[in-house]
């Protein structure tokens, strides 16, 4: 079992920055991938930026590249969310969320982190 943890949310005026991290815990050897989705005001819940365990490809949805950067400290079990040029619309409650292969859905989350950006 992995256990994850959120950290690093909070208000924020458009055109700011907040680093969002995610640590991992438990059996995190059996981790594949990691990604950053997130859920906003009457929104479905949606990828925001993934990135693999053992290796260094990154994933982005096409409303935050460039401005979202994800990155990872493989010794602390981290995965990191830099988030600059914040928008309103990035206003959400984000998760990360593992996976254990590449072919299966991510099945473990977090308890989430609120993220609010105020115009």
């Amino acid at each position: 079992q992995v256990q994850l943890v959120e950290t690093g949310g909070g208000l924020v005026q458009a055109g700011g920055s907040l680093r969002l991290s995610c640590a991992a815990s438990g059996r995190t050897t059996s981790i594949y991938a990691m990604a950053w989705f997130r859920q906003g005001p009457g929104k479905e819940r949606e990828f925001v930026s993934g990135i693999l365990w053992r290796d260094v490809n990154t994933y982005y949805a096409d409303s935050v590249k460039g401005r979202l950067t994800i990155s990872k400290d493989s010794a602390k079990d981290t995965v990191y969310l830099q988030m600059n040029s914040l928008k309103p619309e990035d206003t959400a409650v984000y998760y990360c969320a593992t996976q254990v292969a590449a072919n299966k859905n991510f099945d473990t989350w977090g308890q989430g982190t609120q993220v609010t950006v105020s115009s």
